[in-house]
């Protein structure tokens, strides 16, 4: 399916680069886990094309198109696209669901903000729901149900990442903490992201955060047994490791401000093997009425798009069309803005 040079090189992608998922990884089948490394590697490339480059607007305007060279058959010439392209193939992958990750990442590069809990959830679901729902595509398991406690374990890791990285995202212009939040504490976000400080309003809103993705990671793990019996180790895997990040967050008093939570190999370790055991367990447990738990309001256009008897439809949502229209308007302003100077300095010459 995936040609082994593609993999190689996006299996070296995310050992550098998502080093938890690759540990978690590490427990999934191989008909599991090498499509799930290739679909890592994309994702990962589109975070870091957009995370990384000053012109975002025309990073997710190119992510766009890779997109669409993709589900068309054509992908770019580079070994993630290749390998995304065949995933499309292999596993019947709604576009819905990338769609919904590009959202996400076109919402980043306008520098949105969120005003509510909710909001951010939202946010949440499209940068990491989405690729849970992904994840369950890859696994062939298509059950509503499933889904859901897939996507609330992505807005659980998501949640995790934004309290973990509070410090490291304001001092470079970004806020995710619900601007509700601080406008009760009385802290402006232009305040807050001019002096960032660790101050008890701020180590609240940290551990509120981690309040609410510990709700999740509870709410997930009845969705595991859902699962393929081969593929349950990775997965609880990657929840006791996203959810040990968040231990440490609380270790260090939710100051995540002036330190930037880590966790040790040797810890990795145990909760790999946390990890089989709890999947062990889940053959024998009676199953969780959890499992029925309806899906969370934010991440329900997600389920029904990978549903098993989900539409196939190829075009976008109206809020990423939007956003894309948005983010085009913004890169022409910028050319011209561009183009104006480069005269001014042709007259002064």
């Amino acid at each position: 399916m995936i040609a082994p040079r593609d993999l190689e090189h996006c299996t070296a992608a995310i050992r550098q680069g998502s080093r938890s998922f690759h540990a978690a990884s590490r427990l999934l089948p191989r008909a599991v886990r090498d499509p799930a490394l290739a679909l890592y590697a994309f994702c990962r490339l589109a975070d870091d094309a957009v995370d990384e480059q000053a012109e975002k607007a025309a990073a997710v305007l190119s992510l766009h198109e890779r997109l669409d060279l993709a589900y068309a058959g054509r992908p770019r010439n580079a070994p993630a696209d290749r390998a995304f392209a065949a995933i499309i193939e292999e596993f019947d992958m709604p576009r819905a669901l990338p769609d919904a990750l590009l959202e996400g990442l076109a919402w980043d590069a306008e520098g949105r903000r969120y005003a509510t809990l909710s909001e951010l959830r939202a946010y949440s679901a499209r940068v990491a729901s989405a690729v849970g729902a992904m994840m369950c595509v890859l696994m062939r398991v298509r059950d509503g149900d499933a889904l859901a406690r897939a996507c609330d374990l992505g807005v659980a890791m998501q949640l995790t990442n934004i309290a973990r990285d509070v410090g490291e995202d304001a001092r470079e212009g970004r806020l995710y903490l619900p601007l509700d939040w601080l406008a009760e504490a009385g802290i402006t976000p232009q305040a807050f992201c001019r002096a960032p400080a660790a101050t008890p309003e701020i180590r609240a809103m940290v551990r509120r955060l981690l309040h609410e993705a510990e709700g999740l990671y509870y709410r997930s793990e009845a969705g595991v047994e859902a699962l393929p019996l081969a593929a349950r180790p990775g997965i609880f895997a990657a929840r006791f490791i996203y959810a040990g990040i968040g231990g440490q967050v609380r270790a260090g008093g939710h100051d995540t401000i002036s330190r930037r939570a880590q966790t040790r190999p040797v810890q990795k370790l145990g909760w790999l093997a946390l990890a089989l055991l709890r999947a062990g367990g889940t053959t024998i447990l009676p199953r969780s009425a959890m499992i029925y738990a309806r899906p969370l309001p934010e991440t329900e256009f997600l389920v029904r798009a990978a549903a098993r008897d989900a539409p196939r439809a190829t075009d976008w949502s109206d809020t990423l069309c939007a956003a894309l229209a948005r983010l085009k308007a913004q890169d022409m302003e910028r050319e011209a803005g561009l183009s104006r100077g480069a005269g001014r300095v042709r007259e002064v010459a």
